[in-house]
């Protein structure tokens, strides 16, 4: 690899930009791919753009033949995300099993008794209201948000948010009464059924969970299997 190439891959890493490294197997030309790139003006790497792109959304790396050539292309994404509103008892064993996943993890709650080094050391703490701490975070389609206060008035905002992104998973907690209440809300605040129908809820795989712990677990567990099947949806296609 050239030095500027390794150097503005490092750069990236460190700005946890997505990009992709395109090597031809044959001629060893490398080249860096990002999401937004535009094809050049004869067309000629289109083909490897595409497969870029795709690679990235995958988060996959994999040799592809395009037209008679092998190229490698080695995926650099930045950690996935999981945006947590609400910094109580089920937020504390999540956001460590979440991190342990490789998960970049923030806990959004302005309720400064609760969102606190002690109860989550390691785990950044945003203190805003959750619509403005998930606007400033800006969730895509590498990000999993989890609202668990059971409180209207605080995870409805973050919904509302998360509900207008790209983010690969919207999980709520509550039981179907309480969710029955949401639809109602959203429904009432213009949001379509497709729209509320991307909220998780009651949140996580039944698993009989009960203690927090448990909670956590069905709740990482159901992500896991939406991200995986969203990669396999899209491989089929």
């Amino acid at each position: 690899m050239k030095q500027h190439t390794l150097s503005r891959l490092l750069e990236d890493q460190a700005a946890k930009r997505a990009v992709a490294l395109a090597t031809d197997m044959d001629s060893g030309d490398q080249t860096l791919v990002y999401l937004n790139d535009a094809d050049g003006p004869d067309g000629s790497n289109a083909q490897v753009l595409a497969a870029a792109r795709q690679a990235i959304q995958d988060d996959r790396s994999k040799v592809y033949d395009l037209s008679g050539r092998r190229i490698f292309i080695e995926t650099f994404n930045p950690p996935l995300r999981m945006l947590i509103v609400g910094a109580v008892h089920i937020a504390q064993p999540l956001s460590r099993m979440a991190a342990v996943a490789g998960y970049d993890v923030t806990v959004i709650d302005p309720r400064g008794s609760f969102a606190t080094e002690e109860r989550f050391p390691g785990i950044a703490l945003n203190s805003e209201w959750p619509d403005d701490g998930m606007r400033g975070l800006n969730p895509d389609r590498r990000t999993a948000v989890v609202t668990l206060t059971h409180d209207p008035k605080l995870d409805d905002p973050g919904l509302e948010i998360a509900l207008k992104s790209d983010a690969f998973y919207i999980g709520s907690l509550g039981s179907r009464k309480t969710h029955a209440g949401r639809v109602e809300r959203f429904t009432s605040a213009g949001f379509t059924d497709t729209e509320i129908g991307r909220i998780h809820a009651p949140v996580g795989l039944n698993i009989g969970s009960i203690s927090p712990a448990e909670i956590a677990v069905s709740i990482l567990a159901q992500i896991t299997e939406v991200l995986h099947r969203n990669i396999e949806a899209r491989e089929a296609a």
